[in-house]
């Protein structure tokens, strides 16, 4: 038996429709076999589980204020030790996966980044995180649990959530854009291919990142998805003009879609090596190109 928290989860659903109800106990805020809240509650179990997939988890929100910053560590950090204490209270898993992000690495530039890479995350998300990840990797090795992280950057999938939601709805709207020819690649993997995953990695334990092994970049991703929608090609900005904007937009603020720290970050590519995941487990990834679907 399996136990998947964050099931009505964007990433959790798609784990859940892969695997099948029959081999899986859920776990979430409410419409579940354990409904609670892993940030206050610790649960109780009526059955021991083979393995446990703790995809529960907050992201997706820029934090504006002390108590959006708390959150994070109350959902991600506190939610997984009081999810590790449930366990301990009543039986133990074989294998234990969580699923991180690359977001721990804490960079915005950077190319074919390596799990050895140091954790420089300051931001509340990559820092809670960070937490999580050594709660979950002290919690395995203490208790004899084969542990598995896997790092992941943008997933693609039916509606998704965070980034790649913005792109979509910009692009439907007619008010995304290019910048320099959208020539900046970003790391990005299916959930598809990470469900499929994670019955296989968690027989061998270990942290991995996960891609689609291409990286495609912004003029790539943009005219696949301009295409499903039946939108014309977004438009390109020259780099003169969006810096121009951001420097507009470091004096007005918020008002306008772009400053500098945000020009640089899309401009730059960001890149994550999984070269260690194929060569443990024989990771062959499709090309979100090739696979993703919007709905």
């Amino acid at each position: 038996m399996i136990l998947l928290t964050g099931s009505s989860g964007f990433l959790g659903q798609i784990i859940l429709n892969q695997t099948g109800t029959d081999y899986i106990k859920t776990l979430n805020r409410k419409n579940a076999n354990y409904s609670i809240h892993l940030d206050s509650e610790v649960p109780v179990f009526n059955e021991s589980f083979e393995l446990v997939i703790h995809s529960a988890g907050k992201a997706h929100l820029v934090p504006k204020t002390q108590t959006e910053k708390q959150g994070f560590f109350d959902v991600n950090v506190a939610g997984t030790l009081n999810l590790l204490k449930g366990l301990e209270n009543t039986s133990l898993p074989k294998a234990f996966v969580f699923i991180s992000s690359v977001a721990v690495y804490g960079l915005e530039t950077g190319t074919l980044i390596t799990e050895d890479h140091p954790l420089l995350a300051n931001d509340p998300y990559g820092k809670s995180k960070i937490n999580a990840e050594r709660l979950v990797l002290h919690w395995c090795e203490k208790n004899k649990v084969i542990c598995t992280i896997l790092r992941l950057p943008l997933i693609a999938g039916p509606n998704p959530p965070g980034n790649l939601k913005s792109m979509i709805n910009g692009i439907k709207k007619g008010y995304y854009f290019n910048i320099a020819g959208g020539k900046a690649k970003k790391s990005i993997v299916l959930a598809e291919d990470v469900a499929k995953i994670i019955p296989i990695v968690a027989e061998f334990g270990g942290i991995f990142n996960l891609t689609d092994r291409y990286h495609p970049d912004f003029l790539e991703l943009s005219r696949l998805i301009a295409g499903q929608l039946n939108k014309s090609s977004p438009f390109n900005i020259p780099l003169s003009v969006a810096k121009i904007m951001a420097v507009a937009g470091d004096l007005i603020g918020p008002k306008l879609p772009i400053n500098s720290e945000r020009l640089n970050k899309i401009n730059s590519d960001l890149t994550f090596n999984d070269d260690k995941a194929v060569a443990t487990f024989g990771w062959n990834p499709t090309r979100v190109l090739d696979g993703f679907k919007i709905k």
